[in-house]
């Protein structure tokens, strides 16, 4: 009998040891992307995922479309920042299914992370919504494949503040240069001329 009531004090005393957040990432997890795990370490292997948008400049108030490309994963923690900072920026829209709003750095819409432990896969696209900055943006994740198997640091490419849509044309005319279509065209009848001659 006292072997059952051993038995039955460890496993207990272990549940505390391996608690994780199936729903979801906690707030203090928003600087350093750490999933709190207890007793889980993060992989030191290169990451099977990759972040993906799908445009590389932003202008703000303009969505961008995330998607975390590899292996279905159960749990996410993603975010915008600057470089060298930790604050997390701009806003997340209507985050997919199985995946909800986290608030950091004070914005309610701050990050997105798993609303559960179900799969969750290259079907799900995340949007953003970019502020009103001048500097460069990426996007950084942390995922997990199960409670004991995740990756920090996960991060997107930088991007750019480009020009807004619509005006290239119009800036490229103000400069005095043609338009793309324009310069194809002299150039392939210039190539003709020549072959011709």
């Amino acid at each position: 009998m006292d072997a059952i009531w051993l038995l039955l004090f460890l496993i207990l005393a272990n549940l505390g040891w391996t608690r994780a957040y199936p729903s979801g990432a906690p707030t203090g997890a928003c600087e350093d992307m750490m999933p709190r795990h207890m007793g889980v370490q993060p992989q030191t292997s290169p990451p099977p995922y990759t972040l993906l948008t799908d445009i590389r400049t932003f202008q703000p108030g303009s969505p961008i479309t995330v998607t975390i490309v590899g292996p279905d994963y159960r749990g996410v923690l993603l975010e915008a920042r600057t470089p060298g900072e930790t604050t997390a920026l701009g806003t997340w829209q209507l985050p997919p299914p199985d995946t909800r709003f986290l608030e950091c750095s004070g914005n309610p819409q701050g990050a997105v992370t798993h609303a559960n432990t179900n799969l969750k896969g290259n079907s799900s696209v995340y949007s953003w919504i970019p502020p009103d900055t001048v500097t460069p943006v990426y996007f950084m994740a942390t995922v997990a494949q199960q409670r004991t198997v995740y990756w920090l640091n996960v991060q997107s490419s930088a991007l750019f503040r480009g020009k807004a849509p619509g005006l290239g044309l119009a800036s490229e005319k103000s400069r005095g240069v043609a338009p793309r279509g324009t310069l194809l065209s002299a150039a392939f009848c210039w190539l003709l001329c020549k072959i011709m001659l």
